[in-house]
């Protein structure tokens, strides 16, 4: 597993702590590969979810520093929503 991916899953399992999404989304990040999240944690992984997030590395990390903000990378193309838009909203409101 790539160092990417630890570092993801250690980033969205401390954002995610206590929030219940009520469904699987998985993050892919171009080039490095998978992480899913669902009620009971977070970890590396492909599988299917309700909804699939694609970025590349540098917008998934801005968007778990602060420095992107979710909505706006989906605006312009850099974040890809595949399935509940409704489960990615929930989720983006979590990241901000």
């Amino acid at each position: 597993m790539s160092d990417v991916i630890n570092q993801a899953v250690e980033m969205l399992s401390a954002k995610m702590a206590g929030v219940h999404i009520g469904g699987t989304v998985k993050f892919e990040i171009e080039d490095e590969g998978s992480v899913m999240v669902d009620d009971a944690g977070v970890r590396a992984g492909d599988a299917p979810a309700d909804v699939t997030l694609t970025a590349s590395t540098d917008t998934f990390q801005g968007i778990m520093d602060g420095s992107t903000n979710p909505t706006s990378a989906f605006m312009t193309g850099k974040l890809r929503v595949d399935g509940d838009m409704g489960m990615a909203m929930k989720l983006a409101s979590a990241l901000a």
